[in-house]
């Protein structure tokens, strides 16, 4: 393994411990702002980008250290399949951040329904 695979392993590795805590942070927010019934539409979007990207990253890493033998086309397609896959869904997740900047949708928020609970004679 050459300096820039030794390089590159240090960033993808950085990458993906970055993204797995803020994908860990984010639940925890998510978590509580589902309780309140109201979620920030903002950051649905920064939770849906991010999790693209960790997507992204591990396709990546997978691409990057792994080598083909039997089957290697198949293989080939498979990997350019899950980076395309990966590409678009981190497209899209930062198209839908750059629309709610620019229109001021970062301070858009959701209420959600509240469920009413049935009593037990209504149950019946």
């Amino acid at each position: 393994m050459g300096g820039i695979d030794i390089l590159l392993l240090i960033a993808y590795s950085v990458s993906m411990v970055c993204a797995v805590l803020l994908f860990i942070a984010l639940s925890m927010y998510f978590h509580k702002r589902f309780q309140r019934k109201t979620v920030s539409l903002f950051m649905l979007a920064v939770f849906f980008f991010l999790s693209a990207y960790t997507v992204k990253m591990a396709v990546a890493f997978w691409i990057r250290f792994t080598s083909a033998s039997g089957g290697a086309g198949v293989y080939a397609a498979l990997k350019s399949t899950a980076w395309a896959v990966a590409q678009v869904g981190t497209t899209v997740g930062l198209l839908v951040l750059t629309v709610l900047m620019y229109t001021k949708g970062q301070d858009i928020f959701v209420s959600l329904p509240k469920r009413e609970k049935r009593s037990h004679e209504d149950s019946h």
